[in-house]
């Protein structure tokens, strides 16, 4: 049973699990958790760890459209070693300063490797949370920043060399859509970050909002890395769109308010296709690009 699979079973008792985060009186709060053998490739810094690790519940926040406030991390790992703690903490400390949050601490554990949960909370704006059920047929499908840098950054980290693994470490150390998400939230209908990828996050919002969606490839603004490690325009796609770990935004807009609302995020907004109507019976996908289905493929936890 996967990640999807397991939240399914869940949903019963928990009839809000599924969106970013939870909302309890107008402050929303999540929790993540990543693994140096799943998370970190060979040359992660610990103060990329830090930044990348507080930075996934941060984009959690964002995704509600609400401003973080704060965040806390367990630290686990089968030693202590002052440098790399202290650099683990600086890239937390850095990353929420960066969304005009704060890091405030959290817990050491020991592990077999080294591992961190984070916590992250925030506070919703007058608009109120936007969650992934609401898009409507006609809406604009749009989304944040450039996709493809964490697929990068992963074959830089493989390439090896100082210089690209610079690269990578950088390329690894996003900046939580905190501030789009806010700008977001009186226009979007629906919305979530990108951690499985565009074209997974795309079945996700549709199937939460019970309609299709109509993706432009040509429209998906890529990240420039993935130039330097795409082969040709097949795989630069599919770096983009099934790789996932950009933590982006994905969200549906009403097609009057996407030039405002574009104005207003720091990372830009791109309209990348449209939301319709559901699709009769079982064989048609839900998601197309370009008229062709798009695969539900990205990252899930559990598929090994």
């Amino acid at each position: 049973m996967n990640e999807r699979d397991a939240l399914r079973v869940l949903a019963g008792d928990l009839p809000h699990a599924g969106d970013d985060a939870a909302v309890v009186d107008g402050t929303v709060i999540t929790t993540d958790m990543l693994h140096e053998r799943t998370d970190f490739p060979a040359g992660t810094t610990r103060y990329t760890a830090g930044w990348r690790a507080v930075g996934a519940s941060l984009s959690d926040v964002a995704a509600m459209g609400a401003a973080a406030s704060a965040a806390v991390a367990v630290y686990a790992d089968d030693g202590f070693d002052r440098e790399e703690l202290t650099r683990f903490v600086a890239g937390a400390v850095d990353v929420c300063e960066a969304v005009d949050a704060e890091y405030v601490g959290g817990d050491l554990d020991e592990h077999v490797e080294f591992t961190t949960a984070t916590t992250a909370i925030g506070s919703v704006t007058d608009a109120g949370p936007v969650t992934r059920d609401g898009a409507e047929p006609g809406e604009a499908l749009c989304v944040t920043g450039e996709w493809g840098r964490s697929a990068a950054g992963l074959r830089l980290f493989e390439s090896g060399g100082d210089e690209a693994v610079e690269r990578a470490n950088d390329l690894f150390r996003f900046t939580p859509r905190v501030a789009d998400g806010v700008a977001l939230a009186d226009a979007a209908t629906a919305m979530m970050d990108s951690s499985d990828g565009l074209a997974r996050s795309c079945h996700q919002l549709a199937e939460a909002s019970g309609v299709g969606i109509e993706l432009e490839r040509d429209a998906v603004p890529v990240h420039p890395a993935v130039e330097e490690v795409a082969a040709d325009a097949a795989e630069r796609f599919e770096l983009a769109a099934h790789f996932g770990e950009d933590f982006e935004l994905l969200c549906a807009v009403p097609e009057p308010e996407v030039e405002s609302v574009r104005e207003a995020c720091p990372a830009g907004l791109t309209r990348v296709g449209r939301v319709i109507a559901e699709p009769d019976g079982e064989e048609p996908s839900r998601v197309t690009a370009d008229g062709d289905a798009l695969p539900d493929r990205g990252y899930t936890h559990g598929d090994g």
